[in-house]
């Protein structure tokens, strides 16, 4: 992919919901929201300070991060539906509960 966001945006890919509920009733497409969790595919460099020092982007490449309803701009790059946001419209790194103990 030949795309790189600028400055605190992110690139995210959206991650597929379930088909299914927890009691196995299958829900149409008609019926179903957007998620709001995504893999973040690609990342600026980071926002700056006044004083031209460069804040370093708090998310990565790889990381599953949950958004809001209305979070990014969706764009089409190589056939593929993504979502480019500021890294503020982030809500959150979701990750392993030891990994985030141990940090």
């Amino acid at each position: 992919m030949a795309f790189t966001p600028l400055h605190d945006r992110v690139l995210v890919r959206r991650v597929e919901s379930e088909e299914k509920t927890s009691g196995g009733l299958i829900i149409p497409d008609s019926a179903k929201e957007k998620p709001s969790e995504g893999e973040v595919v690609a990342c600026g460099a980071g926002a700056r300070k006044d004083s031209g020092e460069l804040i370093d982007m708090a998310v990565k490449p790889g990381d599953r991060v949950l958004f809001g309803k209305w979070s990014g701009t969706e764009v089409t790059i190589d056939g593929e539906e993504l979502l480019i946001m500021k890294e503020s419209d982030i809500l959150g790194i979701m990750g392993d509960a030891k990994a985030a103990k141990a940090a």
